[in-house]
């Protein structure tokens, strides 16, 4: 984090210290000037969109919008609690998982505490410890994925939360079981695990772990997971995470009431119910996801490995950069998700698509590599 800027006296209101030192988040590019129907493959959703048992719970919703929603959100809680097989009273709702987070290091951190996090993980960890005047420590990535050890050593007695994207975001990579069971090991009980599966459902690797058993028996450790990927719902905003139920009880005197919508509670217990979309959103990723890695490594370009819904490809070759590959797409109406915000000029972050998004991409990458 960059020298505090300081606020002059007098004059107009100033936001407290550090907050202007804040990079704000920068989402994926949604639209092109001139082309109406663009194909958007920058933010990670859901390219089935919503189930259509989500989307009649949706439109059925419609008539109770006056009325506020449950502030425990109970069935959904319920539902939830009976999908994953979870205790429902650890269960803590929010306003998409960037809630959870958010509600985390506003219960556990002071300034001068730290959070400890990886090198290229998700941003939103970061921009709410920097609100609560913490130190972000990132531990090294130097291949692209967590390194347990590097983590473990940036902790100290000032560290309050650990947070671990699994698999992560941007990179795709993701972490064992044996991995996270060492690094929940090594920290002082004092510390909070958190464990963001936000793309856990595409994950096809054998030894990859959900960290919600580990979780059942710790006191330490809290699991997020979205309704925005897996189910379609980024509109909606609808997150939750597992907690030991004195997080749960601790978070709860700070959140919002009433934080996740009556249209959102109701589609995301439908979503939950919707067997038949979950497995045709897993069954795309897992048909065009190598497809995808294959084409593209072959046409001279570095792919890495991939465990969520999107693929993350590299550009070294300074004749050919990211930043122009990505102008090129975008020529052909396709917008991807550049993230140089993340320490990574020269790649390009590329959401599984439809198959026919998927084609266009690949037509287009090719025509790039040609030129």
């Amino acid at each position: 984090m960059t020298e505090a800027k300081q606020a002059p006296s007098g004059g107009a209101p100033q936001p407290k210290r550090g907050v202007l030192d804040i990079a704000p988040y920068v989402g994926g590019k949604s639209a092109i000037a001139g082309v109406a129907k663009p194909i958007k493959l920058s933010s990670n959703e859901n390219a089935l969109g919503a189930g259509e048992k989500a989307r009649e719970a949706f439109a059925a919703a419609v008539s109770s919008i006056h009325l506020y929603p449950d502030g425990r959100a109970d069935r959904l809680r319920a539902a939830v609690a009976e999908a994953h097989g979870l205790e429902p009273e650890r269960l803590i709702f929010g306003n998409g998982s960037d809630e959870v987070f958010a509600l985390l290091n506003q219960t556990y951190l002071e300034a001068g505490d730290n959070i400890v996090t990886s090198q290229y993980a998700f941003v939103a960890y970061q921009i709410s410890a920097h609100a609560c005047q913490a130190e972000v420590r990132l531990a090294a990535e130097p291949d692209f994925r967590a390194d347990v050890d590097a983590m473990l050593a940036l902790v100290d007695e000032r560290t309050k939360l650990v947070y671990l994207s699994n698999p992560a975001n941007p990179t795709g990579s993701y972490a064992t079981g044996e991995e996270i069971r060492r690094l929940h090991a090594g920290l002082p009980a004092h510390v909070i695990l958190v464990v963001d599966e936000a793309y856990a459902e595409f994950v096809t690797e054998p030894d990859w772990e959900s960290a919600f058993d580990l979780a059942r028996t710790a006191s330490n450790i809290v699991v997020t997971r979205t309704f925005s990927k897996l189910h379609g719902l980024g509109g909606l905003r609808v997150g939750f995470g597992y907690a030991p139920l004195a997080v749960e009880q601790a978070i709860d005197r700070i959140r919002l009431p009433f934080n996740v919508s009556v249209p959102g509670i109701e589609a995301a217990i439908a979503a939950l119910g919707d067997e038949a979309h979950q497995k045709a959103s897993r069954d795309l990723v897992a048909e065009w996801r190598p497809r995808l890695i294959q084409a593209v490594r072959g046409f001279g370009f570095e792919v890495l490995p991939a465990s969520g819904n999107f693929i993350l490809i590299r550009f070294p070759d300074a004749k050919r950069p990211a930043s122009a590959a990505q102008d090129y797409l975008q020529s052909r109406g396709i917008i991807v998700r550049g993230v140089a915000s993340y320490g990574l000029p020269d790649c390009l972050r590329v959401t599984v698509g439809t198959a026919d998004q998927n084609r266009a991409v690949l037509d287009a990458l090719s025509e790039f590599a040609a030129r």
